[in-house]
């Protein structure tokens, strides 16, 4: 018997599904309709009864998982320590305010991970894969999940298997079903297999040819089938079932036997560091998550040695002052809302890659994207609009046939027909170098209107105003008057060798297609000349005979119709030009056939090559007469033979109007694009030319430089990995790419360090989508298995949708460096003032903190928080897309930081301890009192006083360091370099609301916990302040303006501006390197024949960061 096992329901059958007629199921499965599909009572009954369709361990994001990562994380095991050693030296006051801040620190953080984690659940939903199920009589997508047995799913060439099915109709459908057999080779499925004697234990999965099995993937064909088996019942269900846990890292092994007598202490050793590392988020998280708890474990590291350095002062006398200070640096250092911060910053940036067209599926993409250095892209439907349109027709005997002005491919009634002399090569040639001459003014020569400069369309009397020298009609060119009958004919059977559907619809006002690209584009092109399928069938009386659809293999297709004046049959071909021209004897030219010799065969292919060297997609269309009765079950071969070639058609597939300004803006951002694409070497180069990514006059260039810019896989793939690496620049276009083509590119860019994303759609994509840095899928044409093995998906499936994605991961990388450098330079400074503090001694000779440490606790949570979370707000910085990208290496803490850290930190603990010092010696008689530190005596006035004065000051220098900060070489005064006011200050800072009311309302609260009875004394262990408060004011002024001294000094001498932009872009080399930029200006390539080593960049000093 068929069956699978597990709790609750199970799925049986009196035999395996692959046994059994489809009769016999739709019995066993209660009279399932497989003309109509399950009715809503019965999808609904079925998944009560077998749940969902997903494996053991799919569920969402757990609750008490995200708690306890809360709880291990440093910031709040130091403050648990510090919890500890307050109520075990009976201080309760601190202890409970300890407990309250512990508490409220797990409950944010636990609160913003576990809306984030959920939201990123919502949104690998949204690019989860989807299954097409027949339900009432209706084709509906739904999400896998939903399957249920008996379900009717459509399957098509790129899909993921949503579950098991038993095929019963299907047309060239094979599978590839590695995943479960290890069998590289697709298996190619038969509906109608028979397999009722066969045993089901001497059939093997692989063999099980009227099968489809859940998570392998459609390589080519369609199908239907009925769901028999869901979630783990299926075949890949049982070997996780299997697997569950077994799988142990390497080394992790107990046995003395395999591996010798110190294995299992190697074992248990490496077992229990996994264990550690993944409890204290050591080797688990994100890269950066990873980066921030090494840094979080190194601070409390520095809490323990800061400890140690309190107890040796004191002699190791650890009486409860000595703990209490030794708890108030510890403190210090850990700015313990980091973590908090952080999550709602990456929240914050999965909301707005939403809004702009970006799904995120992996956090660690959030990280990635600011740092990416080149972008391999396909043409199709990225680059390009992904709707083709014919551009020029060549008919023998008649010329070439242009469209021109047309802006909408599926328009055809707009643009202009144009009728001009075909063109030899030389003559060709002969424009070729006019066009060098000029090339600074040219489009392309497929392009004409297309090309627009810009996203911002031109009216039409700009475009004529601007024409270039390509807009310009050839010599001989006339407008359209009327058809011809060798033009009849063509445009006859680019219409009739069709499945396209065009149709304008009256309510909207606009032209709607259905069906392949290509068809739409010959349907549209026959449609401009009234003469579109619907118009012949129905008005002119053609009918259809028989088709042979298109096939991968022949690359062409053919049509049967029976022709409405004499009856005779017409057989209408169309395909590749290569295929078309070894099927035929003649040419038509002029009403008549010419014989098909090589040398008229050479002509041909001539004209093929000339419209593809502008960009054009060439087809052939061809036709015969049929002799007497048509048979159904005529050959194939037999049909598509002894053909009359009728002409050859260019389509053309437009890029997106907004192509041109991302890959230029890519060009400022310094990332090199590079477009891998399937098509042919000329239409890659033309498009290429057209947006941008290489120029589009090579003469200007080394010989070098200029043969590796544009390569085809096969010359790629033919070059070994060594002379790969010798070249001066890998390709920038690659045409004819394969699959395994994509992935060669991204392993040499890995070897030339650089940080690549990879856009991909297909089946085959994932091997290279999962090699590169970002994989980046295709949220609308791409396949189950790309948007599986990506880590974002694009909405739209837009180029320029890539580029708002890394300037917003860029942006997200400036904010988190941001906040970084804003917490932990308070922790500098308050560890410079404690440690320094413990030359302050009583009467007893115990150190008196010039903090207490519920005042600490204060300042890293209430007074830092809000400020670090309003950077994390911050918008991008103008020039974010004006500068290399940053290194990936380094991350979060580059030089830079690290020193403004340690400057400012210094900067600030010591004006901090100076007010310190003035407040006890300066103006007070340096009486330091007796147990200062736990309680409030008169003797203690001097101490309490002064340490308001310090708590009001270091609240005030952090806040006011959060605006400081917000740029992290530009001054303050002038955020914006392209402000006109002559005061921009207010503006600026209030360009950012939400830090500007966490700064303005931190400022405000301090005066409360400075006046407040019972609270100042018993909690913060301070006293009100009268003339104090001009020491605070003075250290406000002072630190403002040792913060703008440095960054003038920085501005000034270009330390540290190696990741800066360069802001005048009419210097020599333009905005950018070779190193990082590319091709947008022919000029600047000459200077240079190996981009990938020359290296102009330039330190600016005013660089604006």
């Amino acid at each position: 018997m068929g069956t699978s096992k597990k709790a609750g329901a199970s799925q049986q059958y009196d035999r395996h599904p692959f046994q059994s007629s489809i009769e016999e199921l739709v019995s066993q499965l209660g009279g399932v309709d497989v003309d109509q599909g399950l009715r809503p009572n019965q999808i609904s009954e079925l998944r009560s009864k077998y749940g969902e369709n997903k494996l053991e361990g799919e569920g969402g994001v757990k609750w008490y998982a995200v708690l306890f990562k809360q709880i291990s994380n440093a910031m709040v095991l130091v403050l648990l320590l510090a919890l500890a050693l307050s109520f075990g030296v009976s201080d309760y006051v601190e202890g409970g305010v300890i407990t309250a801040v512990v508490v409220s620190n797990v409950l944010i953080g636990f609160y913003q991970e576990f809306q984030a984690e959920k939201k990123m659940d919502s949104l690998r939903a949204l690019s989860s894969p989807t299954a097409t199920v027949l339900r009432s009589g209706n084709l509906d997508s739904i999400p896998s999940a939903e399957v249920v047995p008996g379900d009717v799913i459509v399957i098509k060439t790129g899909d993921t298997i949503p579950a098991d099915l038993r095929i019963f109709e299907c047309m060239n459908l094979e599978c590839d079903e590695k995943i479960l057999t290890g069998e590289a080779i697709p298996v190619a499925k038969v509906h109608d297999a028979d397999f009722s004697s066969t045993n089901e234990l001497e059939c093997g999965v692989g063999d099980r040819i009227n099968m489809a099995y859940s998570s392998s993937t459609v390589t080519k064909g369609r199908g239907r089938g009925i769901c028999v088996f869901t979630g783990m019942h299926t075949e890949i269900g049982r070997i996780a079932q299997s697997m569950q846990g077994t799988k142990r890292k390497e080394n992790r092994s107990m046995s003395r036997k395999k591996h010798g007598t110190l294995q299992p202490a190697k074992g248990a050793a490496l077992r229990t560091w996994d264990a550690i590392g993944k409890f204290l988020g050591l080797t688990h998280g994100t890269p950066l998550q990873i980066k921030l708890s090494k840094l979080a474990y190194t601070l409390f590291g520095c809490a323990i040695l800061l400890a140690i350095i309190v107890f040796g002062v004191h002699k190791f006398d650890v009486t409860s002052e000595v703990a209490i200070y030794a708890i108030s640096t510890g403190i210090a250092i850990i700015p313990e809302s980091l973590i908090a911060v952080l999550t709602i910053t990456f929240v914050t940036g999965m909301t707005q890659m939403r809004k702009r067209r970006v799904l995120t599926r992996k956090l660690s993409a959030l990280e990635a994207l600011g740092g990416i250095t080149n972008i391999c892209s396909d043409k199709t439907g990225t680059l390009t609009q992904g709707l083709m349109t014919v551009r020029k027709a060549w008919v023998p005997g008649v010329g070439i046939v242009g469209i021109s002005n047309s802006e909408d491919p599926s328009n055809p009634k707009q643009g202009e027909i144009t009728i001009g002399p075909a063109k030899s090569k030389a003559e060709m040639e002969s424009e070729k170098q006019a066009r060098e001459e000029h090339f600074d003014t040219l489009r392309s020569g497929a392009a004409l209107k297309f090309d627009l400069p810009s996203k911002h369309p031109k009216s039409e009397k700009d475009v004529k105003n601007t024409a270039t020298f390509e807009d310009k009609l050839p010599e001989g060119t006339t407008e359209f008057t009327g058809l011809t009958p060798p033009l009849e004919a063509l445009v006859q059977t680019a219409a009739l060798c069709n499945l396209a559907t065009v149709r304008h619809n009256e309510q909207e006002g606009n032209w709607q297609t259905t069906g392949d690209p290509t068809e739409v584009a010959l349907q549209v092109f026959a449609y401009r000349f009234d003469k579109g399928k619907k118009t012949l069938e129905k008005d002119d009386g053609w009918s259809q005979i028989s088709e042979y659809p298109f096939d991968s293999t022949v690359k062409r297709m053919s049509v049967v119709y029976k022709s409405p004046n004499d009856g005779e049959l017409v057989v209408f071909t169309k395909g590749a030009v290569e295929r078309i021209l070894d099927l035929c004897d003649d040419v038509g030219v002029d009403g008549e056939r010419k014989q098909m010799t090589d040398a008229v065969k050479e002509s041909i292919y001539e004209q093929m090559t000339l419209l593809a060297d502008q960009g054009l997609r060439v087809l052939a269309l061809a036709t015969k007469t049929w002799p007497g009765q048509f048979e159904d079950n005529t050959p194939r071969d037999k049909v598509e033979s002894n053909l009359t070639l009728l002409g050859l058609t260019g389509l053309y597939d437009p890029p997106r109007l907004e192509t041109k300004d991302a890959v230029r803006e890519c060009t400022n951002a310094g990332i090199k694009v590079h477009m891998l694409t399937g098509d042919h070497p000329g239409t890659a180069t033309a498009i290429g030319k057209e947006v941008g990514i290489i120029p589009r006059d090579f003469s200007t260039l080394s010989k070098e430089v200029a043969e590796s810019l544009v390569k085809t896989a096969a010359e790629f793939d033919a070059m070994s990995d060594e002379q790969i690496d010798a070249m001066p620049e890998l390709p920038l276009v690659i045409a004819r790419c394969a699959p395994h083509t994509k992935t060669r590119m991204i392993d040499a860019l890995h070897r030339r360090k650089a940080y690549a994303a990879m856009t991909g759609d297909g089946v085959n994509d994932g091997p290279s989508l999962q090699a590169a840095d970002v994989g980046i899928a295709m949220g609308m044409a791409g396949s189950d298995v790309a948007k599986g093995a990506s880590d974002i998906v694009l909405t739209d499936d837009n180029f320029a949708s890539i580029v708002n994605a890394i300037e917003e991961g860029r942006r997200m990388f400036d904010n988190i460096q941001k906040f970084v450098l804003h917490l932990l330079t308070s922790n500098v400074g308050e560890v410079v003032l404690l440690v320094l503090g413990l030359a302050f001694k009583d009467k007893d000779g115990y150190s008196v903190f010039p903090l207490s440490p519920l005042q600490i606790l204060w300042i890293n949570m209430v007074t830092s928080g809000p400020p670090a979370f309003g950077l994390g707000l911050e918008k991008a910085v103008f020039n974010i897309m004006q500068r290399p990208p940053h290194d990936t290496k380094k991350g979060v803490f580059s030089w830079q930081i690290i020193t403004d850290m340690i400057v400012y930190g210094i900067l600030m603990g010591s004006l901090c301890l100076l007010t310190f010092v003035i407040v006890v010696y300066g103006v007070g008689d340096g009486n330091l009192g007796h147990e200062c530190n736990r309680t409030y005596s008169p003797d203690c006035n001097l101490v309490f006083r002064a340490r308001a004065a310090v708590f009001a000051e270091l609240t005030w220098l952090i806040l006011i360091s959060a605006w400081e900060i917000k740029s992290i070489r530009r001054s303050m005064f002038r955020l914006d370099p392209h402000s006109t006011s002559k005061f921009p200050l207010f503006k600026d800072l209030y360009g950012n609301k939400f830090l500007f009311y966490a700064v303005a309302v931190g400022a405000v609260i301090v005066f409360p916990c400075v006046y407040i009875p019972g609270f100042n004394d018993k909690v913060f262990k301070q006293k009100p302040i009268t003339w104090e408060w001009a020491l605070s004011i003075g250290a406000v002024i002072v630190f403002v303006a040792g913060m703008e001294l440095w960054k003038f000094t920085k501005r000034k001498t270009g330390w540290f501006a190696m990741d800066e932009a360069d802001p005048n872009p009419n210097k020599k080399g333009g905005l950018l390197d070779l190193k990082q930029g590319f091709f947008s200006f022919a000029r600047t390539l000459s200077r240079t024949t190996s981009m990938g080593k020359a290296n102009t960049r330039e330190s600016n000093a005013s660089s604006p960061a």
